[in-house]
């Protein structure tokens, strides 16, 4: 219940009297039909992207086999890995496509708490934040995979043959696309804070330096154990934080 859709004659106190008195079984019905919604999308995608399963697997090591040497090819170390892996990935795809849908019905849920300028904002910020997270796992594909995985295959001594297990594989990728994803979703946190007012453009500016050096320190511990991950990470990190800040110093600039 938005107190904005209230009569104008209505009082403020009568208003937070009317949001107190609404019962919270009411709210909790709601949620749960949000809820079933999301569930069900995910898994009606789960079974109709089901059969191409080892389809989606293949296209998902494609980075792994075009580096692996000629007499290498990917294992299996486990009875049920061979189905298990494909399963995992499925569901991860479908909730991945699912993913609008569900901070849609996340925002149609505090759909009607929120003031109209609060509205104005919200969606734009829904919106910008799933592009954002789709650019960063297309980012970690396409860019930061094929380049960590030439660097391990190119170090490995020429003893070993490199052949990776299919349940590792897809662990270390899910982790690095959404390691990239959320990394992403820096612009969308920095703007945030500048709109509820817990930093101004102008603190962010003088933090900046420490900011670039807490990129360098975040990234080292979330990517895998080299260089070339580390900085992969930390460079769209401060420049995505550069971005979130010159569109905080646009609507502070609104604002003024």
């Amino acid at each position: 219940m938005n107190p904005s859709s209230l009569p104008s004659t209505v009082e403020p106190t009568e208003v937070t009297a009317a949001l107190e008195e609404m019962p919270i079984t009411k709210h909790l019905v709601v949620l749960r039909q949000h809820l079933f919604k999301s569930v069900g999308l995910i898994v009606v995608l789960f079974f109709c992207l089901l059969p191409f399963a080892n389809t989606s697997y293949q296209w998902m090591s494609e980075p792994l086999r075009a580096q692996l040497p000629i007499n290498s090819s990917m294992i299996a170390t486990d009875v049920t890995a061979t189905f298990m892996a494909p399963f995992k990935l499925n569901f991860f795809v479908a909730l991945m496509l699912a993913m609008p849908f569900i901070l849609y019905q996340i925002w149609a849920f505090v759909k009607p708490a929120l003031y109209e300028k609060e509205k104005s904002l919200a969606l734009p910020l829904l919106i910008g934040s799933i592009t954002l997270f789709y650019a960063g796992i297309a980012f970690a594909y396409f860019v930061a995979l094929p380049s960590v995985l030439h660097f391990f295959i190119s170090v490995a001594p020429d003893t070993v043959a490199p052949m990776t297990d299919i349940n590792s594989y897809l662990s270390f990728c899910l982790k690095l696309f959404l390691v990239f994803g959320l990394t992403f979703e820096i612009p969308i946190i920095t703007l945030l804070l500048i709109l509820i007012g817990v930093v101004s453009t102008q603190q962010l500016v003088e933090k900046r330096r420490f900011i670039v050096v807490g990129c360098f320190f975040v990234s080292m511990f979330v990517t895998p154990p080299d260089a070339l991950s580390m900085i992969m990470l930390a460079i769209p990190m401060w420049l995505l934080f550069e971005l979130g800040l010159g569109l905080g110093k646009l609507i502070e600039k609104r604002r003024a």
